[in-house]
């Protein structure tokens, strides 16, 4: 892939992640979304990026966040971070160590991220207990946002039984890979458990355009551009020898001083009231895109690990 690709897609990745966060922004203006899950119908369907992406999007605006890896059956977000916790979620819940110190930095300023430790016995039970719920309030006062990025809804009810807890809950649909009954089932699932769901992000999506919007609005501009230029008619111009003497002849004569004559002002024209441009998202789909997701992570600084830890 050309490097101007490469640069446009990772562009186009970006700026659906920032709509997709100024829409969880503005999802509820009484009760604003602050905690919300991750999670998908499926395996591999690139929640786990789309959660990492997430975070880094909403820390941008200067607001903290915490990513917590609720997956304790394959762990995925350390492994992308290249983060090492010393202690994780069940070690926090059970008192064993305060939260400050088992919460680590990442590389992306304003994220924080907590991990689970493996091979925890009975996650639901830990997950639908008072405690965790506890838990969840003790974030929101701690945090601005928190994102919880939970195994696929087919082979666990953990993001059901976090998605009623929690403010709101994402569901990832990787484009051409997930079946329609899947979906639907997730869907189901979430609203049957109480959850709210925001909406669906697609991902994977195919941008075609990337790499032409991309030149358009560089410096040089595109290809396109300098052909319609060279292709426009020419006006025909005066030699500048000959502007001057017109110039002369045609200049105003001075007017006798008259008395200030009452006009009316002009009236301005109708300008079209600019809205927000925001849409709400909870019958919407915002498509988190491109293909080459690994592409944005790495230029982030990020080390991804794509294939079965990418859910």
């Amino acid at each position: 892939m050309a490097k101007n690709s490469q640069t446009g897609d990772r562009a186009v990745m970006q700026n659906a992640v920032k709509t997709l966060a100024t829409n969880i922004r503005f999802a509820s203006v009484d009760n604003p979304v602050r905690s919300l899950v991750v999670t998908s119908s499926i395996p591999n369907e690139g929640k786990s990026t789309i959660a990492i992406a997430l975070a880094e999007a909403l820390a941008s605006g200067g607001k903290s966040v915490l990513l917590v890896e609720c997956d304790m059956r394959r762990r995925t977000i350390a492994g992308v971070l290249g983060l090492h916790a010393q202690s994780g979620l069940y070690a926090v819940l059970s008192s064993q160590v305060e939260l400050r110190d088992a919460v680590v930095p990442t590389s992306m300023r304003g994220v924080s991220f907590l991990d689970s430790e493996p091979h925890i016995p009975n996650p639901v039970d830990i997950l639908s207990s008072r405690r965790f719920h506890s838990f969840v309030e003790t974030l929101h006062s701690s945090y601005d946002y928190v994102i919880f990025d939970t195994p696929p809804l087919s082979a666990f009810v953990d993001a059901a039984v976090i998605g009623s807890v929690v403010d709101g809950t994402l569901l990832v649909v990787r484009r051409n890979f997930t079946k329609r009954e899947a979906v639907l089932g997730s869907y189901e699932q979430l609203k049957k458990a109480g959850a709210n769901v925001l909406g669906t992000v697609l991902n994977y999506c195919e941008n075609e355009r990337s790499e032409y919007y991309y030149e358009y609005y560089n410096k040089k501009g595109s290809k396109r551009d300098r052909a319609a230029d060279a292709d426009a008619p020419r006006l025909p111009t005066t030699p500048a020898r000959q502007t001057a003497p017109v110039a002369r002849q045609t200049a105003p004569a001075p007017r006798p001083a008259t008395a200030p004559a009452t006009r009316q002002a002009p009236q301005a024209a109708p300008v079209a009231q600019q809205g927000s441009g925001l849409r709400p998202i909870p019958q919407g789909t915002v498509a988190a895109s491109p293909d080459s997701t690994s592409q944005f992570l790495a230029q982030a600084g990020y080390r991804p690990r794509y294939g079965e830890d990418d859910e």
